[in-house]
């Protein structure tokens, strides 16, 4: 259990929200199917969002960020198209890949109902290492309507280094431990946890497509874990 005192819900949004893996995959066998070209587009898929972490994770520590996600989207694509020869990709093809298709995800099916739901009882935040840009076009396109957005982008350092956390708690005008970060990955809860956040599961078995998330197994401490959003609103409805 959670205990009562939970004011606020900060969720991730890339990946915990919005599926990418379906939207890159589409884009790309899309693209590929333009110039009849077969690749293991799963694959690529996933490199594209791997790599693209890779680039903006704890980005501030040492010194300004250099990108934010849509810069890292395409320099990403751009290595993985000289990588599996994919030059016949115009600039166009990887614009539409890398930029339209990003502001374009769509969010699970499970969460576009409870969102509301969640809002009557708490404030409800998309706190995230994606764009703002990203962000503002996908919930206009889901109609997902945000209390507030938290772009590390504006906030100069990114998880999982501990200020964005802070900074997030000080901006909501509440203790850490008056915040659930939700999100289905480890490495976001468990940074968040050490700031003090309480931290809810929500499994999203089909984020990394046929590949499987790269780290399923919740970490037991968290406070809550569930397999849905509903779950999860039953679960926080429980304590309130």
């Amino acid at each position: 259990m959670i205990g009562g005192n939970i004011k606020a819900l900060t969720f991730d949004t890339g990946g915990t929200i919005l599926d990418w893996h379906s939207g890159f995959y589409n884009a790309l066998s899309k693209t590929g199917e333009k110039y009849g070209v077969k690749k293991d587009w799963h694959t690529i898929a996933n490199e594209l969002r791997r790599r693209s972490l890779g680039l903006i994770i704890n980005q501030g520590e040492i010194k300004e960020p250099k990108y934010n996600f849509d810069d890292a989207h395409e320099v990403i694509l751009d290595e993985l198209c000289n990588e599996y020869k994919l030059d016949v990709f115009s600039k166009e093809d990887r614009n539409f890949i890398a930029w339209t298709t990003p502001h374009n995800f769509k969010v699970w099916n499970d969460f576009s109902e409870v969102l509301p739901e969640l809002k009557k009882k708490f404030i409800c935040c998309s706190f995230t290492i994606l764009s703002f840009r990203i962000i503002v076009d996908t919930a206009r396109k889901n109609g997902l309507s945000w209390d507030a957005v938290f772009s590390c982008e504006a906030i100069g350092k990114y998880k999982i280094l501990p200020e964005p956390y802070q900074a997030v708690a000080k901006w909501l005008q509440l203790e850490p431990n008056e915040i659930c970060m939700v999100a289905c990955h480890n490495f976001d809860l468990d940074a968040a946890k050490a700031v003090g956040f309480k931290t809810a599961f929500v499994k999203r078995t089909d984020e990394w497509g046929p590949a499987g998330p790269p780290d399923p197994e919740p970490n037991p401490n968290h406070d809550i874990i569930v397999d849905s959003f509903p779950e999860l609103a039953r679960s926080l409805s429980e304590d309130h």
